[in-house]
């Protein structure tokens, strides 16, 4: 008697699931854009969404992008240039043309947008091309060295895979076209991670976001046309790739702090993930936390995918080994979570100085300063910007066991191993088959 009552209310429940799945959510009109961006001060994220300004001739004599934030003061300008407008009015503008979107529905493909998901699937090929170093001394919980060369094999890639792209192709102007690719090759290798610290965070993603920004300021990109395709097709499926990256290198989190964001590495497929969800009549904050539900709705919405990933390599609640994403679970609805999201962004990775002093500015995103002391700026060897011959007090070099030195200890001055590596070690020291799926762990 006791077994039938629960197979009828397990029935019950897939039918309901079933039913939300298919019912069609009503779509939300676009937000206004606003003549001019929106400031960093603003109260509301969404006000002044915007299409970012066409780039038509970027100077061929421009040096290429280079990382210009050292200190407080210059992250302090870029808060309230016109690049720092760009990138947020590009993630709310996305934003609003994702909501009520399923990663599920039909969603029309221009030339560049197919082209660009190529060449994450090449990206991907690569990742298949280039195995985990196996040596025993490069088994570790923490990245493995073999990303080096997967890292290597996509800047070597990188121009043959860009001229695939209409109008970056050489055409009638090959110095041109030739000079567009160098300027955007930076953000697109950047985004695969860090190869001196074999790590990945919030600030390698939002150079993929910046790379998509450059094919938008060129034209190539239309957000009136592609802004649906961008997130729901080219951003999650780099994603995607991104995780089999992490998984197959051990890649670490970057940052003693994790990436001052969500999961281990990402940040934007919350934020444009709360946006899909703006307005379901059904799903709410609090249903990630009912497992048949993160089970269904996770080929649809990126928030759901994502907390499945986590807790695919993570046991015990989400409260204790994700209190952010548990806290934000109690708001009451997507909108607000939507709007929180976008703030926190702005907070919490743009306006993050470990995280701001890798980005790279030149011709399509103008730091809008003048080059000046920049012959006494040097990068240390994980890629710090530091004043020449000068090593930060107090901070210790990332790595195992190296002793001190330059760096930065709010970056990477504290390695945090690799969730996946410790996965797998476990199942290899359980004596499991190296082929059976990760198990998942406790958080440690």
């Amino acid at each position: 008697m006791v077994e039938t009552k629960l197979n009828n209310a397990r029935d019950a429940l897939t039918e309901k699931l079933r039913a939300v799945r298919n019912t069609d959510v009503p779509q939300i009109p676009l937000a206004h854009k606003s003549e001019s961006p929106t400031g960093p001060g603003d109260n509301d994220p969404f006000q002044g969404a915007m299409d970012p300004l066409v780039v038509a001739h970027p100077d061929l004599n421009a040096p290429l992008p280079k990382k210009r934030i050292v200190t407080q003061s210059n992250l302090d300008h870029f808060a309230h240039s016109q690049a720092f407008a760009e990138i947020l009015g590009m993630i709310r503008s996305c934003n609003e043309y994702v909501k009520g979107r399923k990663l599920t529905d039909n969603i029309q493909l221009s030339a560049p947008v197919e082209r660009i998901l190529d060449i994450v699937d090449k990206v991907r090929a690569l990742v298949d091309e280039t195995p985990r170093d196996t040596d025993s001394a490069s088994t570790s919980r923490f990245g493995n060295p073999a990303f080096r060369t997967l890292y290597r094999k996509v800047v070597d890639a990188t121009d043959t895979l860009l001229q695939t792209i209409p109008g970056l192709e050489n055409g009638d102007d090959p110095a041109y076209q030739e000079r567009l690719r160098k300027e955007l090759a930076v953000y697109f290798y950047e985004s695969w991670g860090n190869a001196k610290r074999i790590d990945y965070g919030s600030g390698m993603e939002l150079n993929f976001l910046c790379w998509l920004l450059g094919l938008t300021k060129l034209g190539i990109l239309q957000l009136a046309r592609d802004a649906e395709a961008i997130v729901l097709r080219v951003f999650w499926k780099y994603i995607q790739v991104m995780r089999v990256v992490q998984q197959t290198y051990w890649l670490e989190p970057a940052g003693s702090h994790g990436v001052w964001g969500l999961d281990d590495y990402h940040f934007l497929p919350f934020l444009w993930g709360a946006g899909q969800l703006v307005g379901h009549p059904y799903l709410k904050p609090k249903s990630i936390h009912d497992v048949e539900v993160l089970d269904e709705f996770a080929p649809d919405y990126m928030y759901f995918a994502c907390i499945h990933a986590i807790n695919s390599v993570k046991t015990e609640s989400l409260r204790w080994h994700s209190p952010m994403l548990d806290d934000i679970s109690d708001v009451r609805s997507w909108a607000k979570v939507d709007q929180g999201m976008v703030k926190m962004y702005r907070v919490e990775v743009l306006c993050k100085l470990p995280i701001a002093q890798h980005m790279y500015f030149g011709t399509l995103l103008d730091y809008g300063a003048p080059d000046t002391g920049s012959e006494d700026v040097e990068e240390d060897e994980h890629g710090h910007l530091v004043h020449a011959g000068s090593v930060p007090h107090g901070h210790r070099v990332h790595g195992h066991g190296e002793g001190q030195g330059a760096g930065w200890g709010d970056c990477c001055g504290i390695p945090i191993p690799s969730v996946f590596a410790a996965a797998e070690q476990n199942k290899a020291q359980a004596g499991r088959v190296a082929s059976t799926p990760i198990r998942r762990i406790p958080f440690d």
